[in-house]
Formats: C-alpha cells, sequence, structure tokens
C-alpha cells in the first residue's frame, strides 16, 4: 500500500468483508483487535462498515494502567467506536486491567471470549500489529507466555515499557479464521523482512491459522527484495 491510510483501509476491507461473511452464514462474527499508532485509521472505516449489532469485539492485548490512561488500548477503541458502544455495549468486551486480582479478571475475560466465540474459541478475525523487536500481541521475544498451551488470556509477569499486559495467547491467535497485520511505518524496515523469509525468532510467524494476510505501507516494506 502507498501509505499508512492506504494500508489502513485496507485492513479494514479485509476484516469487514470477513465479518460480513460470518454474520451471514451465522448470525454472528467475533473479532479481535490490537493496539499501537497504526489501527486508529482503520478503526475508523470499520465503524462504519460493520454490522456491530452481531459482532462482539475484544482486544488482543491491553497494559494494565487506569481507566482512561492514554497507555490503554482501550482510548482508541472507545473513541473510535463511540456510536456503536453506546448503542450495543454488551458487544464491546474491555480487557479487565483495573481489576486487583488480573489472573482471576484473564481467566473472566477467557469466559467472555468462549461465551461469544465457542470452546476452545474460534474468532472470525484478529487484528495484529508487528512491533521492532518482531513481537505481536503482548508476546514478546523470550517471554514464558510463548509457551502457554492452556489459557486462552495470560498475564505478563514483567513489565514491558514500563507496563504488564494481558493478552490473547498464541493458541488462540491460531485458531482464529483470519489474521490481518497491518505493518507500517519506517522502523518496521529491519523485521518485516526478517518475518517474511521466514525467521523463527520473530514472534509474529508463530501465528498460523487459517488465512494470514500482512498489509504494509512502502515505508515498512522497502527492504523487502
Amino acid at each position: 500500500m502507498a501509505d499508512p491510510a492506504a494500508a489502513a483501509a485496507r485492513g479494514a476491507e479485509l476484516i469487514a468483508a470477513q465479518l460480513r461473511d460470518a454474520v451471514a452464514a451465522r448470525g454472528r462474527a467475533s473479532l479481535a483487535v490490537s493496539g499501537g499508532r497504526s489501527p486508529q485509521r482503520m478503526f475508523d472505516v470499520l465503524a462504519a462498515a460493520v454490522p456491530w449489532e452481531h459482532v462482539d469485539l475484544f482486544q488482543v492485548d491491553e497494559r494494565v494502567a487506569p481507566a482512561g490512561h492514554a497507555d490503554r488500548n482501550a482510548v482508541t477503541i472507545e473513541r473510535a467506536f463511540a456510536a456503536q458502544l453506546a448503542r450495543s455495549p454488551q458487544r464491546f468486551h474491555l480487557m479487565p486491567v483495573e481489576s486487583a486480582d488480573l489472573e482471576a479478571a484473564a481467566a473472566s475475560y477467557a469466559g467472555e471470549l468462549e461465551a461469544a466465540a465457542g470452546y476452545p474459541p474460534v474468532l472470525d478475525a484478529v487484528h495484529l500489529g508487528l512491533g521492532t523487536d518482531g513481537h505481536t500481541a503482548s508476546l514478546f521475544p523470550g517471554s514464558p507466555l510463548l509457551q502457554e498451551i492452556g489459557a486462552a488470556v495470560a498475564v505478563t509477569h514483567e513489565p514491558h515499557a514500563g507496563r504488564r499486559r494481558m493478552t490473547l495467547t498464541l493458541p488462540v491467535l491460531d485458531r482464529a479464521r483470519l489474521a490481518v497485520f497491518l505493518v507500517t511505518g519506517a522502523d518496521k524496515q529491519a523485521v518485516l523482512p526478517r518475518w517474511l523469509h521466514g525467521d523463527r525468532d520473530i514472534v509474529a510467524s508463530r501465528v498460523r491459522c487459517e488465512r494470514v494476510v500482512v498489509v504494509a505501507d512502502l515505508e515498512a516494506a522497502r527492504a523487502i527484495p
């Protein structure tokens, strides 16, 4: 894609089509979205392109921070989908990172996920990003959570960039019917080619769901041969 706006529009187009197909086939759909700097434009497009009264939206990951804090991914979600959230608040499942017992909160969120997407949960679509270190969701290189096979939702024990995180685990991401990676910016030029050429040290390479689509802008893709 030529620029971040075009990449965001293409990512939204892919996700919206997947969700509309799921609603047509089963009467409902499920989506999990990530944070980061790129998805705001994509969310703005999605807000008008999806039948939200039939779609459950989940978070891929969230920083442990107070409600309304600028570090929270939920802030972007609430801003982009304000009208939809007002009409169907029960469809928007924000991670309960303000809980005093984060492990219990993660288990509770896994229950919400299962209620909407079955057991084990199968999400119709997942939006993911790619960190400069190759991480995706809040699954970082060397994290013990990369070995998690039982829990659908987990909490990091060590902070990253000053915050602990709640995150979906690899088994949940792997079961998704579609994963759309939105990758933008010149700071991804070093990591994107490594991932696309099969570098197993890149955590994003471990997401192996039914269909994986990478949508990158020209700046991120410039170093790809």
